[in-house]
């Protein structure tokens, strides 16, 4: 992973010195809130119903060790012991006190970690595939193009202020895991029939209020390219993108308003001028960031066999395994959906007992996922069953990696100001409704998404099954959305008629359910069966 050099730190520190003096001012009545506010989004600091909440940037989801045991440091100190995953790969805190944020920044510091540009209008931190480096499928690993994006949007003068927020994905695998069409700009590595490493770009994803697929804006842009493309993309985007009207600032309204065609057409005359400027580095510069990402040294010639004669052991296994690279080696994921549980949630015994099985079992390396749980990258198959065992004893071998208990939920009322109705109550019920794992594993993948209001931070547009928390008269009241996809096969959910109540919304997905395992055919996930019936028959099972 990426190590910071004496600028990376020396710019984090400054950052913190600079926010402990404005905290004091705020503290001591010199600074008004409304003064304050901007100062403390830039450092990803929130004010939410309760507390305040503070976001840790997690860069493409790669972690180690120290970083992790720093988090549970934190959880435990300054918050009420535990932190929240979230679906940008990042971790909030949702528990803090204004006068302990700029001592957290400092001591975030110390391990190579910062909050900076985990909120405002500018380029938030860029999500990759938490397989990355690992993947048996991927054509490259996208971290070290993601790593050069971090270096060149942090900080960036003429992009710190844009229209609105902005979120870039990079894979690098046909198998989309990061919701890369989902997102402001997304991009996927790939080869062009000589054989060439190059990107297609999609531009103008996006959930929240009007959600949208991105376009195909460019099939192949040659390697050598990567950062001028992607300047001339911005530069379009915040010379015309709405600063008039929040609802339609983001990049997805300019493109779907101009149309995909013509904003590609600027894009390229932009791009015309912008490459002569020097932004491309050399890749003598690639290369330097690419070392850090060279792969852990793994063993050779390690058996692929793996002792499943303990039941529970090998559903584990059957479910939350995936296939590796290297002969010998899996991609174990901690799901962090126990049943009854918050999901993404984690305590600060938990993130340790995940620190320590990184250290000693996965070269020192762990990954937040784009669904809120954790991926041991590199695990010996004749160590899985010790991995196991820990986190059995801590509660975090739940097997239900892209089960309906995976669920993604955002905070919700129990935290946000901006929410209508709560998330994680709805989230803890419908898992434990379908709790057993074979009722689970009958019904086969199944992405279900829970968001607390329009904002979508639940993806619930992005679900096969998705729920949008709203408020009607003052009271919670849930629509239930199907057949969206966050992934390669990227569709947007359909609002399937009048909402429900809580329990209501329950029992609409149980007969939702019923009526897929009546017609489903052999092999097909809920998400084909939806799609090769239509939406009526579904509606008339919800409904009557």
């Amino acid at each position: 992973m990426y190590r910071y050099d004496q600028f990376d730190q020396s710019i984090v520190d400054a950052r913190v010195e600079d926010f402990r003096d404005q905290v004091a001012r705020r503290l001591s009545g010199a600074m008004s809130e409304d003064q304050f506010k901007p100062l403390r989004l830039m450092n990803g600091l929130y004010l939410q119903l309760h507390a305040y909440m503070l976001r840790i940037a997690v860069p493409y989801g790669t972690l180690n060790s120290r970083q992790v045991r720093m988090l549970a440091h934190i959880a435990r100190k300054y918050d009420r012991g535990y932190g929240h995953f979230t679906t940008r790969q990042n971790l909030q805190f949702n528990w803090i006190e204004l006068k302990d944020a700029p001592d957290i920044l400092a001591e975030l510091a110390t391990v190579e970690m910062h909050t900076i540009q985990t909120s405002g209008n500018c380029i938030r931190n860029t999500t990759s595939d938490q397989y990355a480096g690992a993947a048996a499928d991927e054509i490259t690993d996208p971290r070290p193009w993601a790593e050069l994006l971090r270096q060149w949007s942090s900080f960036h003068p003429e992009f710190t202020y844009l229209p609105r927020k902005f979120k870039v994905a990079i894979i690098a695998s046909d198998e989309d895991r990061a919701a890369m069409r989902l997102h402001d700009i997304g991009v996927q590595i790939v080869r062009n029939e000589a054989g060439a490493l190059g990107f297609k770009v999609f531009v103008g994803g996006g959930i929240g209020r009007t959600p949208m697929i991105a376009p195909l804006i460019r099939e192949f842009l040659p390697a050598e390219h990567f950062l001028s493309y992607l300047e001339a993309c911005l530069r379009v985007y915040n010379r015309y993108g709405r600063r008039d009207n929040i609802y339609k600032a983001r990049i997805k309204i300019l493109v779907h308003e101009i149309g995909a065609e013509e904003y590609a057409r600027q894009v390229e005359e932009e791009w015309a001028h912008v490459k002569t400027l020097g932004l491309d580095p050399p890749m003598s510069e690639f290369d330097r960031i690419a070392a850090y990402f060279t792969p852990p040294a793994w063993e050779e010639g390690l058996s692929d066999d793996i002792d499943l004669s303990d039941p529970e052991f090998k559903a584990w296994v059957d479910q939350n395994i995936v296939a590796h690279k290297q002969p010998g080696y899996a991609i174990a994921t901690i799901s962090l959906k126990p049943v009854g549980g918050i999901p993404g949630d984690a305590s600060a015994e938990q993130m340790e007992v995940m620190a320590s099985l990184a250290e000693r079992y996965s070269f020192d390396e762990l990954r937040v996922t784009h669904a809120q749980n954790i991926t041991l990258p590199h695990v010996k198959k004749a160590d899985l069953y010790a991995v196991w065992q820990a986190l059995k004893e801590a509660g975090l071998a739940t097997a239900n990696l892209d089960l309906i208990s995976d669920i993604i939920a955002c905070p919700g009322l129990d935290y946000c100001s901006l929410a209508n109705a709560r998330s994680i109550p709805l989230a803890q019920k419908i898992a434990e409704r379908f709790a057993p794992l074979d009722r689970q594993r009958d019904l086969g993948e199944l992405k279900l998404k829970i968001s607390g209001c329009i904002n979508a931070c639940g993806h619930h547009h992005a679900g096969h099954i998705g729920i949008l928390g709203v408020d009607r008269k003052g009271t919670e009241n849930y629509q239930l959305l199907l057949g969206g996809s966050g992934a390669e096969d990227a569709s947007l959910g359909r609002i399937t008629g009048p909402g429900f109540d809580e329990d209501g919304v329950v029992d609409a997905i149980e007969r939702t359910l019923d009526k897929y395992r009546a017609v489903r055919e052999p092999g097909e996930r809920f998400l084909d069966t939806y799609r090769r019936v239509g939406f009526e028959p579904f509606k008339e099972a919800i409904y009557g």
